[in-house]
């Protein structure tokens, strides 16, 4: 199963709840963990991490907290989930440049793991903060074909 992990789901959430009040420009990790219900030690550690990869800008003083380093059209889900897990690899060799694993030549389905892979960055290369900060449309284009074939046929 291809998953990540709850820490990135959470770090995802917190960046959206972000994104969705501009008008606060700067969350401490107190209102933060309110707005998402989650824990404050987790949202604390995910801010930290999240602004030491450079997604977030820390601020301190009174007033301090949190702000996004960027605009959220300017942030990609596949930048939030690199910052908190790393290479973005459905197989270990595709985390590789071809050449370095000793099986290659080998291996029938290795090219089809990287083309894979490479479709999976690419998806989440386009999707930005500021689409996840938007409630996703109940009728999606892929469904409406699905549904036409449910509905009933009108008699003539």
């Amino acid at each position: 199963m291809l998953r990540i992990s709850r820490l990135t789901d959470y770090g995802i959430i917190l960046l959206t709840h972000m994104a969705r009040s501009p008008a606060l420009l700067t969350c401490s990790a107190a209102e933060l963990a309110v707005r998402a219900s989650l824990p404050l030690p987790t949202v604390s550690k995910l801010l930290k991490t999240l602004a030491r990869t450079g997604l977030l800008s820390a601020h301190r003083g009174v007033k301090g907290g949190f702000s996004l380093a960027r605009r959220p059209e300017d942030i990609s889900v596949a930048e939030i989930i690199r910052a908190l897990e790393g290479p973005i690899a459905i197989t270990e060799c595709s985390m590789h440049p071809p050449g370095q694993c000793g099986l290659e030549q080998f291996c029938p389905v290795g090219n089809h793991w990287q083309q894979i892979n490479r479709a999976v960055q690419k998806a989440l290369e386009g999707l930005t903060l500021a689409a996840m900060a938007h409630p996703f449309p109940r009728k999606v284009a892929l469904f409406r074909n699905h549904e036409k074939k449910l509905q009933p046929h009108s008699e003539q």
